[in-house]
């Protein structure tokens, strides 16, 4: 039983997925802190996200101010790292337009050929014997097997309405 659980497209496909996952996080990771944020950083007067911090206490070992991040951290000072948020944010955004963009084309090729369009609900009874141009009846598709015949009042019982013939100037 668990064998065949196992052998399913679906556990499978989710195993795929999870490894191209964590091999893709990596790889945007590395954009965003090698190569996306350093000329960000570089517009932005020589700023290091990564080294982007506020102490909120000094540490024991080593007072401030800390010159990095890990100069901070290595003194054993509290820190909110704002510029490593930074990262993660631009990372969220890039992996979220990735899939963005993968879930549209796999949308794409599963999208259904449009059905034929639907048949009319009412036909127009023109085919009448000796070729007559009488006002004409359309009558409901249940009543097809019907002859056609001229339109005439009818009482409100029936299923069929009548169509006023066309004015003719």
């Amino acid at each position: 039983m668990l064998k065949e659980f196992i052998i399913r497209g679906n556990v499978v496909d989710l195993a795929v997925g999870i490894i191209i996952g964590g091999a893709f996080g990596t790889i945007v990771r590395s954009l965003v802190a090698d190569v996306i944020m350093p000329p960000i950083g570089l517009l932005l007067g020589n700023i290091d996200f990564a080294n982007l911090f506020i102490v909120l206490k000094a540490g024991a070992e080593v007072a401030g101010p800390y010159a990095t991040l890990a100069d901070a951290q290595a003194a054993g000072a509290t820190t909110v790292n704002y510029g490593v948020f930074i990262n993660s944010i631009v990372s969220f955004l890039i992996v979220g337009f990735a899939v963005f963009l993968l879930i549209r084309q796999v949308n794409r090729l599963k999208r259904e050929k449009p059905a034929p369009p639907a048949e009319p609900t009412e036909k127009d009874c023109t085919r009448r014997p000796g070729g007559a141009t009488p006002p004409v009846a359309r009558c409901a598709p249940a009543f097809h097997h019907r002859p056609c015949l001229p339109a005439r009042p009818a009482p409100r019982h029936t299923r069929c309405r009548a169509v006023p013939a066309p004015i003719r100037p």
